[in-house]
């Protein structure tokens, strides 16, 4: 489908796999979306590289396993160019070890590809938005592997409101859900997150989310009724 219209509401995507049968139909799935419009595909991590440069877009949907450069050094490289784009990780591939590596680097979403079908395009649109999204066995990996891991981050330093936006940020609710949840404006949520950020040393939603559950701030388990999903 090639859609003839698009506007700031809607949602810029990268896709990069190596596999072009698997790539049509993750384009297919996303093509599908009134809200979505592929700017660029490729596969390879220089077609990442260069195609984020030149299209800048909101989403980069990534497969770890690329004839050059591996997910993990795209990733790395991006946020050391401090490209705005949201990095989604799409592949078959949930081996702990990179799994934290790509999440800790800097991406913001883990989708493995046989759920491809069902949580694309919600994924794409939670990255986009600045939420993290986790397949279900990929999120009981970082669970498993955070609680395990000595907390060493600052959380002395934040306020008790800081702490209550933490939490709540690391349980999936965007900054509108925040929000409503501690009756404030967006905009206070939107400078809370930007001081939390600075003060535990991190860059993106993924990040803290982690600082929170290393900490023991937080479990996953999202509250139902409230959780920040773009619709």
């Amino acid at each position: 489908m090639t859609k003839r219209w698009y506007n700031q509401f809607m949602v810029t995507v990268v896709l990069i796999d190596d596999h072009p049968v698997v790539r049509a139909g993750i384009r297919t799935i996303l093509d599908a979306a009134e809200d979505v419009i592929v700017a660029g595909e490729g596969s390879s991590g220089a077609d990442a590289l260069r195609l984020t440069e030149q299209h800048r877009p909101d989403v980069l949907v990534l497969d770890v396993n690329l004839p050059d450069l591996n997910g993990l050094e795209v990733v790395r490289q991006l946020r050391a160019r401090q490209a705005r784009t949201a990095i989604l990780i799409l592949t078959a591939h949930a081996d702990p070890s990179l799994v934290m590596g790509l999440l800790e680097g800097g991406a913001m979403g883990y989708v493995l590809k046989d759920e491809a079908l069902e949580t694309l395009l919600s994924a794409v649109r939670a990255v986009a938005a600045g939420q993290s999204w986790l397949s279900p066995p990929i999120a009981r990996q970082v669970v498993q592997r955070a609680a395990g891991r000595p907390a060493s981050f600052p959380l002395d330093e934040l306020t008790p409101r800081e702490l209550d936006v933490l939490r709540l940020l690391a349980q999936g609710l965007d900054n509108a859900a925040i929000a409503r949840r501690l009756v404030v404006t967006t905009r206070t949520v939107q400078n809370h997150v930007s001081v939390i950020y600075n003060k535990l040393g991190v860059s993106s939603r993924t990040e803290a989310a982690l600082c929170a559950i290393r900490c023991g701030l937080t479990t996953v388990g999202p509250p139902d009724d409230d959780r920040g999903r773009p619709r």
